[in-house]
C-alpha cells in the first residue's frame, strides 16, 4: 500500500501536532519538577477522545484516523519509538555498589519482587480474568500481567528524582537503583514469556513455535520460557564481547563510517533474532542495548570510547526529540478515560499494588537493618511504576492480552505513582542532599544524568561506582 501526496501531508500534520504537544506539555511538567514523560502522555490525553475528542469528535477522528494509510504510518512510528526506548533501556540495567549495599539490595529485591508478584497472581485467581482479558488473554497470561504490574519499578523515574535531589552518591540511591535494575531485568523476561504466549493465540503469529503449529499450553509455555532464558543467557555471556569484536574489525565499514549506524544495527539484529525465535521484539531491543552498552564501557580504547560517546548521544538526541515523545503521546491518545476507566477497579487495584509493593519493600528494608525512615523512602521510591508501567500497558494491550479497562488503569496507575513518589521524596529527602557531599556535585553518569523520565543516556554507558 503506497501513500498518496495527501496521505503524506496528513501523516506529517498529525506527527507535527503530536510532537509539538508532547514537548510543550512535557516542558510544562518539567518546570513543576514532575517527570516530563507524564506530560507527554497527558499531551496525548488532551488530543485524544478524553478531551479534544469529547469536544470535537469529528475533528479528532479526521486528524488521527484509526484505519487507513495514515493510521499505519502512525503505528509504524509508534513501534520504532517503542524499540528505541527499549534499546536505551538496556543502558540503564547496570549499577555497582559495596558489599553491604548489595546484601541489602538483594533482600529488598527478593521481597519486593516475589511477594508483589505472587499477590498479583493470587488476585486473578480470586476475582477471575475475564473482566480484564483481551482477545488473546488467558487466565495464565492475565495472572502474569497482574503480577508484573504489581511488582514493577521505574528506573528512569527513580534515577531522575535522585538526581534532582542531589543524593546520587548516597547508599540509599545505590540500593534503590540496584533493586530497580534487578526487578526490571526479571520482569522483562516474564513479560517476554507473556507476549510469546499471546502471539501463539493471535492470527499473525510468527517464529519457530508458530511454524511448528503446536497449541498445547504446557509445551508452549515451556518453549517460551526456555528460549527467552537461553536468549538472555547467550546475550549476557557473549553479546558484549561479540559486539566489541565486530566493532574492532578493520573490515567493518559500518563502524568506521558511522558508529551510530553500527549501534542501531545491533538493535535491528536483536529484533530480527527475536522475531525468528517468536520472542516479542521489545525484548530483543532491550538485550541489544545491554550488549552494546556493556561492550562500549569495557573496550579500554579511548578513541573507540570517544566514537561510542558521540554515537550514544546521537541516538539519544534523535530518539528523545521525535520517536519516544510520539510513542508516549500515542499512549495518551489511545486513552478514553470517560469510557475506558472503571473508577472502582482502578481504586482497589492502585491501593492493592501500592500497599503490597510498599509493604514488602518496607518490611525487607527493616529486616536488612535499615531504619524506619529509610525503609519508608525505599518503599515510596520503588512504588513508582513510570515508563515500565506504561510499557507494560501498551504492549500487552497491543498484543490483545488485556482489555481497554485494564489498559487505562495501568497507564493511570503509572502516572499517579510517579507523582506520589516524586512529591514524597522531594519533601522527605531534600534535607539530606547536603550530606551527600562531593557526590552531589560530581559529573553525572548514565543513571544520574539530567534526562527526562525516559530510559536514555547522555554518556558512554558504564557502571556507576
Amino acid at each position: 500500500m503506497s501513500l498518496s501526496t495527501a496521505d503524506v501531508a496528513h501523516l506529517l500534520i498529525a506527527l507535527l501536532v503530536l510532537v509539538v504537544t508532547a514537548h510543550a506539555v512535557g516542558r510544562l511538567f518539567a518546570r513543576f519538577r514532575q517527570p516530563p514523560v507524564i506530560g507527554e502522555i497527558v499531551g496525548g490525553l488532551l488530543l485524544g477522545p478524553t478531551v479534544l475528542g469529547a469536544l470535537a469528535p469529528h475533528f479528532t477522528a479526521r486528524l488521527f484516523p484509526t484505519t487507513g494509510p495514515v493510521a499505519t504510518g502512525l503505528d509504524t512510528v509508534n513501534q520504532i519509538g517503542l524499540l528505541l526506548l527499549m534499546f536505551l533501556a538496556g543502558v540503564e540495567l547496570r549499577v555497582r555498589a559495596g558489599a553491604k549495599e548489595r546484601r541489602t539490595a538483594a533482600v529488598i529485591a527478593a521481597a519486593g519482587l516475589v511477594l508483589p508478584f505472587m499477590a498479583g497472581v493470587l488476585v486473578v485467581r480470586l476475582v477471575g480474568h475475564r473482566d480484564f482479558a483481551g482477545p488473546n488473554g488467558t487466565a495464565l497470561s492475565l495472572a502474569l500481567v497482574f503480577g508484573i504490574a504489581t511488582a514493577v519499578a521505574a528506573i528512569p523515574v527513580i534515577s531522575r528524582i535522585i538526581m534532582d535531589l542531589g543524593i546520587q552518591g548516597t547508599p540509599f540511591a545505590r540500593i534503590v537503583l540496584m533493586v530497580a535494575v534487578a526487578e526490571d531485568a526479571v520482569l522483562y523476561i516474564a513479560l517476554s514469556v507473556v507476549l510469546g504466549l499471546a502471539a501463539v493465540r493471535s492470527d499473525d503469529a510468527v517464529g519457530v513455535w508458530a511454524a511448528i503449529g503446536s497449541d498445547a499450553p504446557l509445551a508452549t509455555m515451556a518453549y517460551y520460557i526456555a528460549v527467552t532464558l537461553l536468549f538472555f543467557t547467550v546475550c549476557m555471556a557473549w553479546g558484549p564481547r561479540f559486539f566489541r569484536w565486530l566493532a574492532s574489525r578493520r573490515w567493518n565499514p559500518v563502524e568506521r563510517q558511522s558508529p551510530t549506524a553500527f549501534r542501531l544495527s545491533a538493535l535491528f539484529a536483536g529484533v530480527a533474532v527475536c522475531a525468528v525465535l517468536g520472542i516479542n521484539t521489545v525484548f530483543g531491543a532491550l538485550m541489544a542495548g545491554i550488549c552494546a552498552a556493556r561492550s562500549d564501557s569495557g573496550s579500554g580504547d579511548l578513541q573507540a570510547e570517544g566514537r561510542a560517546l558521540h554515537a550514544w548521544e546521537a541516538i539519544r538526541h534523535f530518539s528523545l526529540a521525535f520517536f519516544v515523545p510520539v510513542y508516549f503521546a500515542l499512549v495518551g491518545l489511545r486513552l478514553d478515560l470517560a469510557n475506558q476507566l472503571d473508577p472502582l477497579f482502578f481504586a482497589w487495584f492502585l491501593a492493592m499494588a501500592c500497599v503490597v509493593k510498599g509493604g514488602s519493600v518496607w518490611l525487607a528494608g527493616r529486616l536488612a537493618g535499615e531504619g524506619r525512615g529509610v525503609s519508608t523512602r525505599l518503599a515510596v521510591a520503588l512504588n513508582a511504576r513510570g515508563t515500565p508501567g506504561v510499557l507494560l500497558a501498551s504492549v500487552t494491550y497491543g498484543a490483545g492480552i488485556i482489555n481497554a479497562h485494564f489498559f487505562a488503569a495501568l497507564v493511570l496507575m503509572s502516572i499517579v505513582t510517579c507523582q506520589l513518589a516524586g512529591f514524597w521524596l522531594d519533601r522527605s529527602c531534600r534535607r539530606d542532599a547536603p550530606a551527600s557531599g562531593p557526590a552531589a556535585t560530581r559529573p553525572p553518569g548514565p543513571l544520574t544524568a539530567p534526562q527526562p523520565d525516559r530510559t536514555a543516556t547522555a554518556s558512554i554507558p558504564q557502571e556507576v561506582p
